[in-house]
């Protein structure tokens, strides 16, 4: 197992929208697609995405989504 750097930037971009299925995960507009935000590590990243979740329960079509961005720019590592 390797160390990893604390300080090492892992990125993570929050977004979420409403879907056509609750058992999908095609969004019903994606011109209106909540972009949360970028995050530096995935501890913030599901920060915000708890929060914004929370915001969102009583809507059963509103999903958000934790995408590792550092994983599609760096798919060797």
């Amino acid at each position: 197992m390797t160390e990893e750097d604390p300080n090492r930037q892992l990125l993570h971009l929050v977004f979420g929208g409403e879907l056509k299925s609750v058992d999908g995960k095609e969004f019903r507009d994606l011109d209106a697609l909540d972009i949360v935000g970028i995050y530096p590590n995935y501890a913030a990243a599901r920060a915000a995405w708890k929060a914004k979740a929370q915001q969102t329960v009583d809507n059963a079509h509103m999903r958000y989504f934790v995408v590792h961005l550092h994983r599609l720019l760096d798919p060797e590592a």
